[in-house]
Formats: C-alpha cells, sequence, structure tokens
C-alpha cells in the first residue's frame, strides 16, 4: 500500500484556523498542541511552526498575560484581514495595469516613423538600388585602378592599325603629288597649297 501523503503547510494553516473558528476560544500554545493533532491531523511537531507564521501574517492575534501567551483569531478579523490583503492586491494590480500601459504607450511612440507605409517602401527601394549602384561604381572603379593589361593591349593594337592606315593614306598622297609635279610641272609649294597640305606633312614615326 502506497504511504498516506501528509498535509502541505498551507493545509494546516487552514485547518489550524478552523480551530479558532469553530470554537471561537483563546487558548494556549499547549492547548493547541493537544487539539491539532487530534482533531485536525496536524502533526505536533509542527504545530508551533505553523501557529507562528499565522501570527507573523497577521491572521492569529496573540498576547502574553502573567507568565503565559494567548493565542486567538475571530473570524471578523480573517475577513478584515483578507478584505485588507484583496485591497492591497488590488493596488498592485492598479499600478502594474498604468506601469503596462505606460510602456504599450512607449513602444507605440517609438513605432511613429517605422510604419510600411507606400512613401517608406518607396525611399527603401530607392535607397537600396542606390547602394547597388554605389557598389556596382566602387566595382568598376576597382577593376581599372591597376591598369588592366588586356585593356591597354587593345589601346596599343588600335594605335598600331591607326598609324598603319595613315602611313597608306601618306604614301597615297606622296604618289599623287609626284605624278601632279609630272604631268603639269607644278613645284612641291604649289601643289601643297592648291590641295591644303601641310608643309610638314610626312609619315607617322
Amino acid at each position: 500500500m502506497s504511504k498516506k501523503r501528509g498535509l502541505s503547510v498551507e493545509e494546516k494553516r487552514t485547518r489550524m484556523m478552523e480551530i479558532f473558528f469553530e470554537t471561537k476560544d483563546v487558548f494556549q500554545l499547549k492547548d493547541i498542541e493537544k487539539i491539532a493533532p487530534k482533531e485536525k491531523g496536524i502533526t505536533a511537531m509542527s504545530v508551533k511552526e505553523i501557529l507562528q507564521s499565522l501570527v507573523d501574517d497577521g491572521m492569529v492575534d496573540t498576547d502574553r498575560i502573567g507568565t503565559s501567551n494567548y493565542f486567538w483569531a475571530f473570524p471578523s478579523k480573517a475577513l478584515h484581514t483578507r478584505k485588507r490583503k484583496l485591497e492591497d492586491l488590488q493596488i498592485q494590480f492598479s499600478e502594474y495595469s498604468q506601469k503596462k500601459r505606460s510602456l504599450e504607450e512607449s513602444i507605440e511612440k517609438s513605432k511613429v516613423g517605422r510604419q510600411d507605409t507606400a512613401e517608406r517602401a518607396a525611399l527603401t527601394k530607392e535607397l537600396t538600388a542606390l547602394r547597388q549602384k554605389k557598389d556596382q561604381l566602387k566595382g568598376e572603379i576597382d577593376k581599372y585602378k591597376e591598369c588592366d593589361p588586356d585593356i591597354i593591349e587593345e589601346i596599343r593594337q588600335a594605335n598600331k592599325v591607326a598609324k598603319e592606315a595613315a602611313n597608306r593614306w601618306t604614301d597615297n598622297i606622296f604618289a599623287v603629288k609626284s605624278w601632279v609635279k609630272r604631268k603639269f610641272a607644278f613645284e612641291d609649294s604649289k601643289i601643297d597649297k592648291t590641295f591644303g597640305i601641310p608643309e610638314d606633312f610626312d609619315y607617322m614615326d
């Protein structure tokens, strides 16, 4: 068989209060130590401790008369104690409710300007696009920072082709000038002036 469960502290407190409420009498400690185990199932070793906890909480009154301590508790006193406790709890609840409202108001204020409005969404989108463009331009700058060898080679090759083309045209012009001199016996200066050829016209190095 399973062992019988002992009374909890709250159960002991409740049963001890029943002693006072049912009898409406005044007791010494020794009286309660006899009654509690017999009528309420409270172990004798815990009577003094439970009684003291009720005194500390203001649920049981006590006074010393001569050499003895007396204890008593009336229903009206218990009702008043509970009422006062309820009032204290209601005050605490009101204070915490006010604090909760204040915190909620602070949270709402902190959200001002952060709502997901259409304008904010558009600005966020624009900011994202600008950041992407910035990263793209930075990437291009980094690419050309050290003078890409491939690009330099392309420029060199383009210059070579242009130079060869210019020298071919120079050949052609000199050939025409030679033919005009033989055909019409014109001097170089007259030919240059007639056709707008510069005096320093020559091949490109």
